[in-house]
């Protein structure tokens, strides 16, 4: 039977999308996570959410304690995870409010814990395989979703992590175009490595908010900007995870 895990922001912690919710408090060998566990049901499947940067975005991405989050769904028996962010857009192509169902990801992060394996056996070191870190099965049902639901959607795109909490400079943007990444964030590929190892089905939704700072025709990327575009499109991503999870 389905435990899905979902990560993401502001109004996935709304008990309103959830029957009979309950908090959890948890610690896991790597540390506390982000928030509490919420657990309850959607349509009869079971679902633990995450509050990526603590309930009160207070956790910034570096400070996330990626481990302990992914380790924490590990213990509360999650079968899947799904995740969903907000994204700057590096393509013409891709507009405020569309979403993106990621397929790959470029990790420019330098200051992170991203293994569970800090050491190995002796005689049996562990390197997962990352060429396709994304579930495919997650991805046709976030993709067959947006679809049914008419939703203005990219059924592929690369996302490139970076450190943060500052943005881009406009080289550093220019440059993350050239090596083919058409969305950038802060906090997707470290999730993704440390699902792949902890052996658990990870997908992501992305919702573009802005157009980074690439674009000499736009106002560079503010945080003011990036909350009023998913503020006014919150609503599509919870609606879209809700008909995902009906489905696992």
């Amino acid at each position: 039977m389905a435990i899905v895990g979902i990560i993401g922001g502001s109004g996935l912690d709304n008990p309103d999308i959830l029957s009979n919710p309950r908090d959890e408090k948890v610690t896991t060998q790597y540390g506390e996570p982000s928030s509490a566990l919420k657990h309850g049901v959607i349509d009869g499947v079971e679902v633990v959410l995450l509050a990526r940067h603590g309930r009160e975005h207070t956790i910034p991405p570096t400070q996330v304690n990626y481990r302990a989050n992914i380790a924490a769904f590990k213990v509360a028996g999650c079968s899947h995870i799904i995740a969903s962010t907000a994204v700057g857009s590096l393509r013409e192509e891709i507009h405020r409010g569309d979403l993106v169902i990621i397929d790959q990801f470029i990790d420019f992060t330098k200051q992170r814990k991203m293994t569970f394996h800090e050491s190995f056996a002796p005689h049996n070191p562990v390197h997962c395989p990352m060429a396709d870190p994304y579930d495919s099965r997650l991805r046709e049902l976030l993709i067959d979703e947006c679809k049914r639901r008419g939703y203005p959607f990219h059924d592929h795109g690369v996302v490139v992590t970076i450190e943060g909490p500052r943005f881009s400079t406009r080289a550093e943007s220019l440059m993350f175009r050239i090596l083919g990444a058409d969305i950038i964030n802060m906090s997707i590929a470290t999730e993704t490595i440390l699902a792949n190892e902890m052996g658990i089905p990870y997908a992501a939704v992305a919702m573009s908010t802005d157009y980074d700072c690439w674009k000499s025709d736009e106002e560079p990327v503010s945080w003011e900007a990036i909350l009023q575009v998913f503020s006014e499109n919150a609503a599509r991503v919870t609606a879209l995870l809700k008909g995902v999870v009906s489905r696992i």
